[in-house]
């Protein structure tokens, strides 16, 4: 994510609940996701799970995308 983004994401936040729940998942999933990376091998199912996780954190980032793009069309230029 960019550091505009991110910047963004940090003013937001304490005002916006949807926004910091979205992005507290994003970072648990992102902190999960790189328990997986660490290991040499997945199991069957740790790799089923490793995709799940990714499609939910794909998911809410683009929900994160949506609520940052609409928070940028109502703020003057």
């Amino acid at each position: 994510m960019e550091d505009r983004d991110l910047a963004l994401i940090q003013k937001l936040a304490p005002s916006n609940p949807e926004l910091d729940q979205l992005w507290r998942e994003h970072l648990e999933l992102e902190k999960r996701l790189d328990e997986f990376d660490q290991r040499r091998y997945l199991t069957p199912e740790e790799q089923v799970e490793r995709k799940r996780l990714q499609k939910i954190k794909l998911a809410g980032r683009d929900r994160i995308e949506s609520i940052l793009a609409a928070h940028r069309a109502q703020a003057p230029a």
